[in-house]
């Protein structure tokens, strides 16, 4: 849901990155069956599936690598006036490697450098992701957008997120006139969606570190989708927090799945995910398994107040959803669960 506002001008001409990815290619179709909106240009170096060519209905295609100068030439040919770079939602389902941090750290930076040197371009809207704040056991109870991390990503996807905006706030510093915008994601949940977290929540037997309970908040497919246009179609210069309302916790988000939790020491988590998954899912990697061990809870004021969005589906309803339509299969239905609850209830009740 979006808050209406009137007086707000389209953009004219978009160009979206990742656009063979989930949501860079699902972005594009939503804007290209938007008439107020004149062209879509979809970019990236992988071709995107029949079914999501399809969909893109009018938007062109391009496929370039967006670390090379021909990113800035199609700005320029298409009079590009809003660029969407989603493609460091690669992050999703790839492990990180010097290629990939190349694509991410690189490819942000020429894309910042060709808006620069546009005149045409008036905002960019970079997806980034909560794993800029870290996490660990000092953390605080809700991250806002100018809270810093306690501990910094040194490595990893979060380290290149870090980087990346970097480039961007660097562009709203050379370049007034061009309203920048950056979403911080929280995990993304969803029935059509491939992500490391939705992959280690569907283990019938899920590795947890002994002896912590962490707290999550999750976004909708749906509703990341939906916050990705709103900031396109929308002026909102400015960096926002992006999730669900409520909390769920790890062992919550385990047993409503009916799956079951292996408490074991922090580091063995990612060895363990490893060899449960079989290398058939995204895996967890050891730079994720902080986040595992403390969670993360980010403030949406903002994503409210400013940006003018309000996501459809709460934390938990977006779990259930995740657990309905994902293709989990439960270890323990939810009929068995609620047994046991009445019979720890009935026994805690006969020792009083």
């Amino acid at each position: 849901m979006t808050e209406d506002r009137s007086g707000e001008q389209p953009p004219r001409s978009v160009l979206v990155t990742g656009a063979s990815t989930f949501l860079g290619g699902y972005l594009v179709t939503r804007l290209a069956a938007n008439p107020d909106i004149e062209r879509v240009v979809a970019v990236d170096s992988r071709v995107p599936t029949k079914v999501l060519m399809r969909r893109m209905g009018r938007a062109d295609f391009l496929r370039l690598d967006i670390r090379r100068p021909a990113i800035a030439k199609a700005i320029a040919s298409y009079e590009v006036d809003t660029v969407v770079h989603a493609a460091p939602s690669i992050l999703d389902s790839v492990e990180h490697t010097a290629a990939i941090k190349e694509l991410n750290v690189v490819g942000t930076m020429q894309v910042c450098a060709a808006c620069q040197r546009s005149p045409s371009v008036r905002r960019l809207v970079l997806r980034s992701s909560a794993m800029v704040y870290g996490a660990g056991p000092s953390d605080p109870g809700f991250f806002s957008e100018g809270t810093p991390a306690r501990k910094e990503p040194r490595r990893g996807y979060g380290r290149d997120l870090i980087d990346m905006e970097g480039y961007a706030r660097g562009l709203a510093r050379r370049r007034q006139d061009i309203d920048v915008s950056i979403l911080r994601f929280q995990s993304i949940l969803g029935p059509r969606i491939r992500t490391r977290m939705s992959a280690y929540l569907s283990l019938p037997v899920v590795p947890t570190a002994f002896g912590r309970q962490p707290r999550f908040q999750f976004l909708h497919e749906e509703d990341a989708l939906a916050a990705l246009e709103h900031a396109t179609l929308n002026r909102r210069p400015g960096t926002f927090n992006i999730a669900g309302d409520g909390v769920v916790t790890l062992s919550q988000s385990v047993y409503r799945a009916g799956h079951l939790k292996l408490p074991v020491p922090a580091g063995l988590i990612s060895p363990l995910t490893g060899v449960l998954q079989g290398g058939g899912l995204p895996g967890i990697r050891s730079e994720n398994t902080s986040y595992l061990s403390y969670g993360r809870v980010l403030d949406t004021t903002r994503m409210r107040t400013e940006l003018g969005f309000v996501p459809r589906y709460s934390s938990l309803e977006t779990l259930d959803d995740f657990i309905e339509r994902g293709g989990s299969e439960p270890v323990i239905s939810s009929e068995t669960w609620r047994a046991l609850e009445h019979q720890a209830v009935a026994a805690a009740t006969r020792l009083q």
